[in-house]
């Protein structure tokens, strides 16, 4: 009798297990966890998009997430600086914090004033977008990224 609750009990657990493990694959069309790469980015003006800037020739910008952890980097061709930086992210509700712990020498200058990027966060997708939010609330800026895997 001992060894058949604990073999049914076994199996509940292993059947919760994978319950639990398939809702998490469920839940990934809504997670960052993958590549992206910039499509564009969007100008606010009053908190409407005022106009968008595409990529130029030779431009590209990808950031990796995966379990709690960002990395990205940029190449832009008329841009002698390195681009890139590494660390921790976070999604709040409808915002993403993202800390890095280090980057390129161009970008640590930026580190060196800003401990934690914070921005409002859509995500539709295969697309999402992080937004530069001021503490009133206004929108400034848009990046917006396509999932590339």
């Amino acid at each position: 009798m001992k060894k058949l609750t604990f073999f049914l009990a076994a199996a509940v657990l292993a059947l919760v297990l994978i319950a639990a493990n398939g809702s998490d694959n469920t839940d990934s069309v809504h997670s960052l966890d993958g590549v992206w790469e910039l499509q564009h980015q969007f100008i606010y003006e009053d908190n409407h998009v005022q106009d968008t800037l595409f990529n130029l020739e030779g431009y590209r910008q990808v950031k990796m997430y995966s379990r709690g952890k960002v990395m990205w980097t940029r190449y832009n061709p008329v841009d002698t600086d390195q681009w890139f930086g590494y660390g921790n992210y976070e999604l709040k509700g409808n915002y993403l914090e993202e800390r890095l712990e280090f980057a390129s020498n161009a970008m640590m200058k930026i580190v060196d004033t800003v401990q934690v990027f914070r921005f409002e966060l859509e995500i539709d997708g295969d697309h999402y977008s992080q937004i530069s939010v001021d503490p009133d609330g206004t929108r400034h800026v848009a990046e917006n990224y396509k999932r590339i895997e």
